[in-house]
């Protein structure tokens, strides 16, 4: 039997790890980047269109906040059921289908005629896009030189910075001077177009091995998983993390549209160009995590994003900004660091390690976004902001913990 030797594509490693600053490594970056930018955009359209739901449909604050959880609670939940079904039929394929499904699903929302119906498309949404994020970090974690994991893993999430600031300024814009049925159109032939070009650029799977999926073995790999010793705090981390970020966004729109700001609605939106903060924050807690470790960083983003939520309670509107971009820089600093984390700490079943850290973060999304509408409704900002403080006083306890975890990464 003649061996043939394995000879490395161009761009990777002897190991066959996509190598930094190759054309490989900027085709994988570029079209992670617009998945993650689809993403969010898709995801969070709703979001600043709250108050215009509310008047529309006659709703309260939290019942508004349900076009969001609606999206959010499907995804945490079939996340991992999506990240099995990736080990069987692939990375690329699955990705690229969630995309184009999640974006014709939101063109769709714009025809909804009651609030039951967009409900139920917007639930529909999320169960698509339960195919990219976890996927989306295994593909990354199995295809990047490790060395350069925490760079892509940030630019990743510079893309759902990006497509999340884009994706809510634009509705906010066009809901103001259109309606909101234009801005979930315009948002979803945004997505359709992201779909294709993620399609076209992303570089085949070179280290995904196919298998047939196994309830008892995914059971035994979940149990393995949550039995790490700094696993399931980095799950925590994710939930409360996410809970604080979206409930702040949530509600902030309701509190400027109220006196001393009384901003209109394309105004307070473009809050959400404070979302560039987080590209930025996001590739650069990832170069210092890289170089430093993440347990000395991530700490340190948490605190930020709780100096920044005290910020936001000041009567002063450049105060309030100053402490958003503060608490963003934080928030997708943080996210960037423990994702990318576990990838590293998980050695085995990486799709369904980081379908549970994205569980656990959607589902802060849903859980602590809706309770921190019963905050704002018994006690307005204030109340929203302890509720806030007391989860990231948690999650900096967590942080703090980790800095004693053992090796693995």
């Amino acid at each position: 039997m003649n061996a043939t030797p394995n000879v490395a594509p161009a761009g990777a490693s002897a190991a066959g790890h996509i190598q930094v600053d190759t054309p490989e490594f900027r085709r994988t970056n570029r079209a992670l980047f617009f998945a993650g930018f689809s993403t969010f955009a898709l995801l969070y359209t709703a979001q600043p269109l709250m108050p215009l739901l509310s008047a529309e449909f006659g709703l309260s604050p939290t019942e508004s906040s349900w076009s969001l959880s609606a999206s959010t609670g499907t995804l945490a939940v079939l996340l991992l059921l999506a990240s099995a079904l990736s080990d069987v039929i692939g990375r690329k394929l699955l990705m690229g289908a969630a995309l184009l499904a999640s974006a014709v699903l939101t063109v769709l929302c714009a025809l909804a005629q009651t609030y039951p119906q967009l409900l139920v498309l917007r639930a529909l949404l999320g169960m698509a896009l339960a195919g990219v994020p976890a996927v989306a970090m295994a593909y990354l974690s199995e295809e990047i030189d490790p060395l350069a994991l925490g760079r892509s893993m940030g630019l990743y999430i510079g893309g759902t910075a990006f497509g999340g600031m884009l994706g809510r300024i634009l509705s906010s814009l066009l809901a103001d001077f259109i309606s909101w049925r234009i801005a979930f159109a315009v948002i979803g032939i945004a997505g359709l177009l992201s779909a294709l070009e993620f399609c076209r650029s992303l570089p085949p799977s070179r280290h995904f091995q196919p298998r047939r999926f196994h309830a008892a073995g995914m059971l035994g790999d979940i149990r393995r998983h949550l039995s790490d010793a700094g696993l399931p705090w980095i799950f925590l981390i994710a939930f409360l993390l996410m809970g604080c970020f979206v409930s702040v966004y949530n509600y902030l729109g309701y509190r400027l549209a109220q006196p001393p700001f009384s901003l209109r609605h394309s105004a307070s939106g473009a809050v959400f160009s404070l979302y560039l903060i987080g590209i930025f924050a996001s590739v650069w807690s990832g170069r210092l995590a890289d170089r430093l470790g993440r347990r000395k960083v991530l700490w340190i983003m948490v605190l930020a994003m709780g100096l920044g939520l005290l910020l936001t309670l000041a009567s002063l509107l450049i105060a309030v900004i100053a402490g958003l971009a503060l608490f963003t820089f934080g928030f997708f600093g943080a996210h960037s660091i423990a994702s990318s984390w576990v990838g590293r700490r998980a050695t085995t079943a990486r799709a369904l390690a980081s379908a549970l850290y994205l569980s656990f973060y959607y589902l802060g999304s849903s859980l602590l976004g809706s309770a921190s509408g019963l905050a704002w409704t018994h006690g307005g900002w204030g109340g929203v902001t302890l509720l806030l403080g007391l989860c990231l006083a948690a999650c900096l306890l967590i942080a703090v913990r980790l800095r004693k975890l053992p090796a693995l990464s």
